[in-house]
């Protein structure tokens, strides 16, 4: 089993959709696939469910990712089960989100900051005690809030993988600098932490967390470029999107070192702008490449919608061959 997130603290850069339609797309080549909802805004959760179902999902902690924080924020330890459901349409089990879980924020934050006790370490170690009930799927997928916060780095600490899709424009040169930063310092604080002399090196969670070093990167995917065809009829993306993808591959050569520094090339694929079809999977709750007629699709969006799959299958493609 292999877990990756999708991560980039930009939003709207088109991440969600990106993560839910290579899941489905994974799903449909045979693999056993889990989406975990680690968003309290629940944009995965929204895509992958309609709204009366998640309405009771919502107002049950049990029934989604809260469950996982309810026993730990109480003093009364790690939860016995993951709360599963299934999403038909994409082919795909999901751990679904809440918005209670930006509760778990300051709780994470406050726990980092005792990694040196043996309940700190067993509360940053959430997400990996929950991906080792996960070992009958092939792939995880997290989706995670676009941020720099406790969440998203106990997310990235279990991780094996991420994946950031983005926009290509000057922020995202930035964006690379404050994740590769970020990551540094709180992975070097990790390494510290759990070699500490007043934690038990026999104890098995301490033995579990020196295994554990935080995902490494494999690179990005560009999302929402213009793109002309040339007289072959292949997609070209225009001159300015060439030119910021060479600082942006710049900006990954002076800041991501060692099992930060992703695969050549470091682009694993472009999503064009899709227009309408993104909307109308969203509403229709499937994915981009699965719609038909009876959703709305009319006209010259039956070939958009052929592209689509032949699009995110190359992504898909790439991406699998990095998790090996």
């Amino acid at each position: 089993m292999k877990a990756i997130a999708f991560f980039n603290n930009k939003g709207g850069v088109g991440k969600t959709t990106l993560l839910c339609n290579v899941a489905a797309y994974f799903a449909q080549e045979g693999l056993r696939v889990c989406v975990v909802d680690c968003d309290p805004q629940c944009n995965a959760s929204q895509y992958l469910f309609h709204d009366d179902f998640l309405e009771s999902t919502f107002d049950d902690p049990k029934q989604n990712i809260e469950s996982l924080f309810s026993g730990l924020m109480a003093g009364e330890g790690h939860a016995t089960q993951v709360p599963m459901k299934h999403s038909a349409a994409f082919g795909v089990d999901v751990v679904c989100g809440s918005p209670g879980l930006s509760m778990a924020e300051d709780f994470l934050a406050e726990e980092w900051a005792s990694l040196n006790t043996q309940r700190g370490l067993s509360s940053t170690m959430v997400f990996q005690r929950m991906l080792k009930s996960l070992e009958n799927y092939d792939v995880v997928f997290f989706d995670v809030s676009p941020s720099l916060g406790a969440i998203n780095r106990t997310v990235l600490l279990s991780s094996d993988y991420f994946v950031s899709p983005m926009s290509i424009d000057i922020f995202s040169l930035k964006a690379f600098e404050n994740i590769s930063r970020w990551m540094d310092k709180w992975r070097a604080h990790w390494e510290y932490s759990v070699n500490s002399p007043l934690l038990d090196a026999d104890n098995p969670a301490v033995v579990d967390a020196k295994s554990l070093t935080g995902a490494s990167f494999i690179g990005y995917v560009s999302q929402q470029y213009i793109a002309k065809r040339d007289a072959t009829g292949e997609r070209r993306p225009v001159k300015s999107y060439d030119e910021i993808i060479q600082q942006i591959d710049g900006q990954i050569d002076q800041y991501f070192k060692g099992s930060l520094l992703p695969p050549k090339p470091y682009e694993i694929g472009k999503i064009p702008n899709l227009h309408s079809l993104a909307p109308m999977s969203q509403s229709r709750r499937k994915p981009i490449f699965s719609l038909v007629a009876a959703d709305g699709v009319v006209g010259a969006h039956f070939a958009k919608v052929k592209e689509a799959k032949e699009i995110f299958g190359e992504v898909s493609d790439e991406i699998r061959k990095r998790l090996a």
